[in-house]
């Protein structure tokens, strides 16, 4: 197949068939006598297990250490169990996080709405983020 096909064929751009390639991702392919790259069909499974672990939110660098596995005929199953538990409780710790900041900004809405700027406020720029929710509610 040419480039074209594959990319046609997995819903990647030639651009990032060239880059997978230059990154380690993809063995680099046979060439024609003219130049011209000729994939087998392997290059698209290839393709599409790296779309899939980008899916799970791995890193390219991740993804490479996987296939790396894979290549020297080892199964790489373990490692992405690691990965894929590690990955889980990263995205659990940033939705905390979020949790949090949208307590947070809710509190500073609602301190928007009920209070209003006073001469006495001492804010620099804007007495929303620089009086405390809990001052106007008392305030208020």
């Amino acid at each position: 197949m040419k480039i074209g096909e594959v990319a046609e064929l997995t819903g990647t751009s030639t651009k990032t068939i060239r880059f997978y390639e230059d990154s380690g991702l993809l063995p680099p392919p046979a060439r024609t006598h003219s130049g011209h790259r000729v994939y087998g069909p392997e290059t698209a499974d290839r393709l599409r297990f790296v779309r899939r672990c980008q899916a799970a939110g791995m890193t390219l660098q991740e993804v490479r250490q996987i296939l790396t596995v894979h290549d020297r005929g080892e199964s790489p199953c373990g490692h992405v169990g690691r990965v894929l538990s590690e990955r889980l409780d990263h995205v659990r710790a940033q939705i905390a996080e979020l949790v949090t900041l949208e307590t947070h900004l809710a509190a500073l809405l609602d301190h928007a709405d009920k209070g209003r700027p006073t001469d006495h406020d001492n804010a620099t720029v804007c007495w929303i983020l620089e009086t405390e929710p809990a001052e106007t509610a008392v305030a208020g």
